[in-house]
Order: structure tokens, then sequence, then C-alpha cells
């Protein structure tokens, strides 16, 4: 068997995705290589196929017990041999798969860094024959990179203790030129091909806003899409607890997940999302690294996350099988507060030394900073994404909420030249500078004891712009900065400084546009579901596609999207096989699903097309009749 039977036999595709062949054949060929290719884009697919193709056991580092779960779930149905090591094993299920990858009944292992060390897995590594050891979010191993955990730092020990080193193999969704040398350096890999595909998810849809009531609009958004899945991200445990609580008042099957519940609940938590028993998921960033449920329809951040890396990562989760998807971002002030308190008050690197926490501290600073002018840029925000992973990209992408005419443009240099020349006067009279907050109650007049300490009534612009609210002159001083005519200053305490270029506004006659909203922030309201069908796609037989599903799904114990994708479906429902050759030519399906759900879901199709008048031989009568 050949690599292209082997993705057609066992994953149901007809041809690789962009960089898997390439990926591939340099881990058939024994090269290692480094694979950093967004979510969704087929990073598992890149070491699971050489591991069929490779004699001996393939062994997964994973950092999460779901992931491994699930992928291991997943390759089963798919007729693939495969275990996992971890924490939720009881020990004589542990020395069980211990004694099935002795004696070859699995090709895949997944295993966690933590047990690289364990006595007993040291000994089945260096008794087994190993040719592959594929590192799933290779992030992990660079103190830089936004997941570092110092377990992946056992690896290249691990590979030392080995009687013959195997190819290794690094994969992760993000990571910036710092983290790939680091990932390279710190495994260590020798010679690899590091490919890095487009960060592109053309099937994304990106939004943020900034609504006066959060609550309000999720409820709404979720009420939109009464058939999707989704997980809302929030910044605290606490605000995961009230956000569940309200959705689940309001009839929504939701569930939540934080490092706060027990082992327990969390696992029954994350299981009632997978099985589609929950509908939406809410929880902290501690769930989703590596979460292989591919038929989530949205994502909505309910707080900004600290950087982009963890945005771009945790928005990625939706449409993993190439469905349209909705990336929401809501955004309020608070949410930058919220995350320095994060930042400056975390535990997570007391094991480093004091001068590399605060290098890491003072990082994870400007990586807010880049993430907070993602939530208020005017421009592209798939541009802003892709540009920050060092990605061109056009101006314009026609597929986010900034490009699909929900701005509108409006001159204000007279406004805008009240706030420099506020700033400015700041500046001459107080040398350290204040922040936005003061800025803004200076120029509404406002009569807080801090404004009248310091004086602010005294200067000519207190009050000029006592008829602007708040929120509006937030978005008019984050414009200006945004277009370079002032910008933040100081890491722990910013303060708003004029450039050069405010002179021009100031003195010169230079004009300023802002693009803002045409409606008022409170007045906006939520995009309604707007998945587009392939035209040949009947919403009906798609339904009906989808019910057979969960009745199959639950009849074999999996989640739904085991047994088919999203996109498989909607591609089944767009073809209507009425053989099971034509069946084999659906996106996603392989040989071996084709063998256990092909009848049924034949079927269902050939009674709908009977229903509509439109009935072909069955199956059974005309194996090679017309499609359709």
């Amino acid at each position: 068997m050949d690599k292209y039977e082997a993705l057609k036999r066992y994953f149901g595709h007809g041809r690789f995705r962009p960089g898997q062949e390439a990926l591939v054949d340099a881990l058939l060929a024994g090269r290692d290589v480094l694979g950093v290719m967004p979510t969704g884009a087929g990073k598992s697919v890149c070491y699971q196929l050489p591991a069929l193709l490779l004699p001996g056991l393939t062994l997964v580092i994973s950092p999460l017990i779901s992931l491994m779960k699930d992928q291991v779930a997943a390759l089963e149905q798919a007729g693939i041999s495969a275990a996992f090591l971890n924490s939720t094993l009881s020990q004589e299920e542990y020395r069980d798969v211990l004694r099935r990858a002795r004696r070859g009944a699995c090709k895949l292992l997944y295993v966690a860094p933590e047990r690289l060390t364990a006595p007993a897995f040291l000994s089945l590594a260096r008794e087994t024959p190993i040719p592959l050891l594929a590192v799933d979010e290779a992030h992990c191993v660079s103190q830089w990179g936004q997941d570092f955990r110092p377990s992946y730092l056992k690896i290249p020990g691990f590979l030392e203790q080995l009687p013959r080193r195997p190819v290794v193999g690094a994969f992760t969704a993000t990571a910036t030129d710092q983290v790939k040398e680091d990932i390279c350096r710190l495994l260590p890999l020798r010679d690899p091909l590091s490919l890095t595909t487009g960060f592109d998810r053309p099937n994304l849809f990106f939004e943020t806003v900034r609504p006066r009531s959060k609550e309000a609009y999720l409820k709404q958004f979720i009420a939109q899409r009464p058939n999707q899945s989704g997980i809302v991200y929030c910044a605290t445990r606490k605000t995961v607890e009230s956000v569940c609580t309200a959705l689940t008042a309001e009839g929504v099957a939701a569930t939540r997940y934080h490092a706060g519940l027990s082992d327990s609940e969390r696992r029954q938590n994350q299981e009632d999302f997978v099985y589609d028993r929950a509908r939406v998921m809410v929880a902290t960033n501690a769930f989703g690294m590596g979460i292989d449920k591919s038929n989530v329809g949205y994502v909505v951040h309910y707080n900004m996350p600290k950087d982009v890396e963890s945005y771009y990562q945790e928005a990625g989760r939706a449409g993993r099988d190439g469905a349209y998807a909705h990336c929401a971002l809501l955004f309020s002030e608070q949410d930058v507060r919220t995350a320095k308190f994060l930042i400056n008050n975390t535990a997570e690197n007391e094991a480093l030394e004091p001068e590399s926490r605060e290098q890491l501290r003072l990082q994870d600073l400007r990586r807010l900073d880049r993430m907070t002018a993602y939530c208020k840029t005017s421009g592209c925000l798939r541009a802003y994404l892709l540009r920050y992973f060092g990605e061109e990209a056009p101006d314009s992408c026609g597929k986010c909420s900034n490009c699909t005419g929900e701005l509108e443009r409006r001159d204000i240099t007279v406004e805008s030249q009240k706030i420099l020349s506020a700033v400015t006067r700041v500046e001459r009279q107080y040398r350290s500078g204040l922040g936005t907050a003061l800025i803004i109650q200076l120029l509404r007049g406002s009569r807080e004891q801090r404004v009248l300490q310091l004086g602010l009534d005294k200067l000519p612009t207190y009050g000029i712009m006592k008829d602007v609210d708040r929120a509006q002159l937030h978005a008019y001083i984050d414009s200006l900065m945004e277009q370079g005519y002032l910008f933040s200053d100081g890491a722990d305490y910013p303060v708003l400084r004029t450039t050069p270029r405010a002179r021009q506004v100031l003195f010169h006659g230079e004009r300023v546009t802002f693009a803002g909203p045409k409606a008022r922030p409170e007045e906006r309201r939520p995009r309604p579901e707007a998945a587009p069908l392939p035209a040949s796609a009947d919403p009906e037989l798609l339904e009906a596609l989808r019910a057979l599903r969960t009745r199959l799904a639950a009849a074999g114990g999996v989640p739904a999207y085991v047994v088919f994708s999203n996109a498989a479906l909607l591609d089944m429902a767009a073809r209507q096989p009425a053989t099971p050759e034509e069946f084999l030519e659906v996106s996603g399906v392989g040989a071996v699903k084709a063998q256990r759900y092909g009848a049924a879901f034949l079927e269902a199709i050939a009674r709908w097309r009977a229903a509509r008048g439109d009935a072909l031989p069955s199956p059974d009568e005309s194996p090679s009749g017309p499609g359709s």
C-alpha cells in the first residue's frame, strides 16, 4: 500500500492538503521535520499516515488527555490500531496497553510527556522498534511560546536512552520565528525539513465587536445558531460560571470547563460537549488545546485573550472540518486590565530564574499590546492575523466584520485636534505623562478627585469634549494610535504620548478620518448564521443525514464527528451518492467507514429522493446506477 492508497483508505481523501505530502515524504525518508500548520489544516495526518507505512510502533507525544482520547477514538473508527497512556488508566489498563504495544497490536501510541521517564514505559521503548516519534503541540517546548510546559524538555533525554534514535516530527499550529528556532534546538531536530503552510483559514469569518452588554449579545448570537456546536472562552473561572448559568437559564444546553472543577467533572463535561449532549462549552483557556472535535460551528471569546497566538489557536477550533465557521471576539477595556493582572500575577514560570521571569513578563505585555491592537483595528482582521505571523496579506479579505461594509468612515479632524492638543499640554506639564483614562476625564471635564488633585481642571483643554461619551473618546484615541498620531509608552503604567505626526494635524492641516460601526455599539446585533451550503446540497437532506449520524454515533458510543465530519455530510448532501462506489467519492469517506456506515447513509439518501418523487434504484438493484 502506498501513501495515496493509505490516504484514501483510512482518511477518505483523494489528495493531500498543502504541505502534507512534503512532510509525509520527509518522514518516510528518515528526515526530521518541523511542520507549522494552522488548526484544521491536517497536521495529524502528517505523522499518522507515515505510522501506517513504517514498520514498528510510532510514539506521539501529546500534552492533553482529551487530545489523546479523541484522536485514538477517531483512528479506531478509521480502522487504525491505536492506544494511549495517561493518568486516566488503571494499573491493569496501563499494563494491557503495554502488552498490546509489545506484541505489535497497535501502530500509534499516544503518551503524555510526563510518562517518558516511567520505568515500565522506558522498558517498552527500549525493547520495541520505534521508527517515528511525533511531537504534537511542539511549541510547548519553548519558554517563549504561549503554552510552555517544562515536561516537554524531557524529550531529548528520552531519545538518548533509546537504542536507535527514531526520526522526529514536530508539529504545531502557531509559532513565531523565535519559537521555531527553539523547537529545532531543544528537541533537537537534525537537519529538519521546516515547512510552514499558510496560516490562513478561508472558512473562518472573523469579527470583533464592543457590545454594551456582552451577555445579551452572546445570548442572541447563540439563539441564531440552534443547530451548531460552539465554544465560549472566558478569561476567569468566575466569568465561566456566570456565563454558563446565564445560558442554561435561557434553555441552552451548555456546560463548563475550568481548573477549579474536579478532574471527574471536567472529564464528564468535556465528554458531554464532544458527544453533543451539551451544545455549548463555556471555558477558560484550560480547555481545548488539541481538542479533536471537528464540528464546532463557532468560537466566541467573551473576553480578549492575552496574546494573538492564543487567540488564533483557540478561534481555530472552529471549522476544523473545513465547513464555514464564525469567530467572534467581544471586547471591552476591562479585558485589557484583566489580562494585565493575569500576566503580572502568574505563577506559571516560578521554576525560571528571576531575570528570565521578568523577560517573559515584559514579552507577555508586548504581546498583549498586539492583541489589543487587533481588537481596535479598523483594518482587515484576517490581514492583521496573517501579518502577525509573518505572512503577506491583501488589505481586504471580504470575509471579516471590518471588510463586509459594517464600518463607515468620517472626518474627525476637529476632534483629533482637541485630543492631540490635550495630550501635548499634558506632556509639557507632567513629564511622566498621563494614561488614557485621565486624558479622557480631562477632555470630558470630570470633577473626580484625582483630576482636581493634578490640577487638570486648570488646563485650557479641560472639558472641551464634555458632550462626547467615554466609549466614543476611547474609540477616537484608539484610532489615533492605530494611525500613528499617538502611542502608548510604558509597560506597567502606560501613558499617552504624541508622535511627530501629530504636528501635521495640529499645525499643517492634515485631515484625519475615523472608521467606526455604522450603528452605535449598543445597537450592534450579532451577525446571523451565514454558512453557505453547496448549491446542490438540500437542507432537508442534510438534516436527515445529521440525524442519522447522531443515531449511529450514539449506538457506537462515539462522538458524531467521528462518524463523519460536517464537511463530509455537506459533500454527501451535494453528491447524493446512490452506489457504494459513488459513496467512496465523498470527501472524508474511506474504505473502512464506507463498509461500516455506507449502507445506512445510502438508504437514507434513497428514502429522501423517493419522498421527493426522484427515486433511484436501490444500491442492491443497481450497483452501478446513475448518481446526481
